[in-house]
């Protein structure tokens, strides 16, 4: 690969830095948007400062630049998707040596709609996030016939691995399973969970609740779910959620929310009812996401626990590019993101700037 395309990998290891201040690092969340429409497509727009470029990359099959068709989930689902798509924007510009389009859904049938259009437009590469782990089998079977690469991020699929090239995502069940670990270690003498999943089906929801229903299944003498519904990534619903259960009366004494967003939510719905929450509090309140705010929000001990998931793998994403152009297997098919969960008790100042985002 030549040092254009080598280039971009310097630039995406720079807008992670800045972003995270030299570590692994999340998303701040902004209120869920599921895409009502089918998925839109628009071509990338150029990185504002042009990547030091000593030779020219090397030219895709189809021309000078290297085609890529990018398929993520609406980027006003979060903030940690808000960051992940300006990251890819950043890497897979014209002057890093590609010719980027992109399209964006948080429906399956969209995405795969979607693909289709990539395949028959010639991409070299298509890459893609997708909204629902199931359902990829045939489409990704039809671009291997056109011999274009695949490479998945952010989010596993249930299909067969020699359908993609490889896969940079994190660990969602580990980042579940952390969580959980965590709260069990707060030694309650009972936990009463209002449970605030994300849009079903996706692996960060599959991943994040799987660890907690298997905790309750295993303990239901003292772990209950007090509700479990889908808030969809949504401040708002999640409010909603909250604010219901309130109204019945029921008691209940953990928030357990999928992402940052409906975490704030669900804080929104306490404040209102006057219950306290945080350290040493009523309610503890558990998030996903690593915002900065949402970090801060544990630094102030209003919030006990953050789950990271890190955004930023356009970097990740050069290099295993950077290999196929030049002949070669991914050293690594499957390459999952350094991550971890923050304690109100132990996070610092120090920790909220250079893991949040």
């Amino acid at each position: 690969m030549k040092k254009k395309v080598l280039a971009a990998i310097m630039a995406a290891a720079m807008v992670a830095l800045t972003a995270c201040g030299g570590a692994a690092a999340t998303a701040p969340a902004e209120p869920a948007a599921p895409a009502a429409e089918p998925a839109a497509t628009e071509e990338a727009a150029p990185a504002e400062e042009e990547a030091p470029a000593e030779e020219e990359a090397a030219p895709a099959a189809s021309g000078e630049l290297i085609k890529v068709g990018i398929i993520n989930n609406d980027p006003n689902e979060s903030g940690y998707r808000t960051a992940n798509d300006k990251d890819l924007k950043a890497a897979f510009s014209e002057e890093n040596g590609f010719d980027a389009s992109f399209a964006y859904s948080l429906k399956n049938d969209e995405q795969i709609t979607a693909a289709q259009k990539f395949i028959q437009d010639g991409v070299d590469y298509l890459l893609l996030s997708a909204a629902d782990t199931a359902g990829w089998d045939s489409v990704l079977k039809d671009a291997q016939d056109a011999g274009i690469h695949v490479i998945l991020f952010d989010r596993t699929i249930d299909a067969d691995p020699s359908l993609y090239s490889a896969s940079i995502v994190s660990d969602m069940d580990k980042e579940g399973e952390t969580a959980v670990a965590w709260l069990e270690g707060q030694n309650l003498d009972e936990y009463n969970v209002i449970h605030i999943q994300g849009v079903m089906g996706s692996a960060a929801q599959k991943g994040r609740s799987g660890a907690l229903d298997s905790k309750v299944a295993s303990d239901g003498d003292k772990w209950k779910i007090v509700t479990q519904q889908t808030a969809e990534w949504n401040a708002e619903k999640a409010q909603q959620i909250v604010q219901s259960v309130i109204d019945s009366g029921e008691k209940f004494n953990v928030i357990y929310a999928e992402n940052d967003d409906m975490a704030k939510g669900a804080v929104a719905a306490l404040d209102a009812a006057n219950i306290s929450h945080g350290v040493g509090k009523d309610v503890i309140v558990m998030g996903f996401d690593c915002n900065k705010w949402a970090l801060q929000e544990l630094l102030d001990q209003n919030w006990n626990y953050d789950g990271q998931c890190n955004p930023f793998q356009s970097e990740y994403i050069l290099k295993v590019i950077d290999e196929l152009q030049a002949g070669n297997e991914p050293a690594e098919k499957t390459i999952v993101m350094n991550e971890k969960g923050f304690d109100a008790t132990t996070i610092t100042a120090d920790d909220v700037e250079n893991y949040g985002i």
